[in-house]
């Protein structure tokens, strides 16, 4: 085991402890991304990576569960197949502790979007669409989508504008 850091060590070594001494450890916290951050989480999270805040490269984000759905967007003709993780896993990752996400893109565009959604439908946090990464002249890396053929509900402007796409950042709140 190579260690690359002092909080590592320190991790590791507390960890052993705990375990000779039959005491549970908590989880571990995030690792390090090793590629080019796509994604910063701040505000309300008890895991980070970071000073403060989460960061993720497009390897952690493909670590965790994959889901896909096809669905028609008000921005595309015909419909569209997108992956990645559910936004739940990501923000239960960082341990997230909040009602609100503040979303921004690259161009600084900003929407809120509550955390209820994310308790009430499969967002996700896409960087494949029809099983290709999403570059950014056609909204990537990231975009956060909403399943809108799943419910009429969803197919409506406030969702729209709540599927934020070139998503840098995240604050929970």
């Amino acid at each position: 085991m190579i260690l690359t850091s002092r909080r590592q060590a320190f991790i590791a070594i507390t960890a052993g402890l705990f375990s000779w001494a039959g005491i549970q450890t908590p989880a571990q916290a995030l690792d390090a991304p090793q590629g080019r951050v796509i994604l910063t989480i701040t505000g309300k999270i008890g895991e980070t990576n970071a000073e403060r805040q989460a960061q993720f490269d497009l390897a952690m984000l493909e670590a965790l569960p994959q889901h896909s759905f096809v669905t028609q967007t008000p921005w595309e003709n015909g419909s569209i197949k997108f992956t990645g993780p559910l936004l739940r896993d990501v923000l239960a990752a960082v341990k997230a502790q909040g009602t609100q996400l503040k979303a921004t893109a690259l161009n600084d565009y900003r929407i809120v979007i509550p955390v209820d959604d994310d308790r009430r439908f499969d967002i996700v946090l896409a960087h494949r669409m029809n099983d290709q990464l999403i570059p950014v002249r056609t909204r990537g890396p990231l975009f956060i989508i909403y399943p809108f053929d799943s419910r009429k509900e969803l197919r409506s402007n406030t969702y729209y504008e709540r599927s934020i796409w070139q998503l840098k950042s995240l604050d929970i709140d």
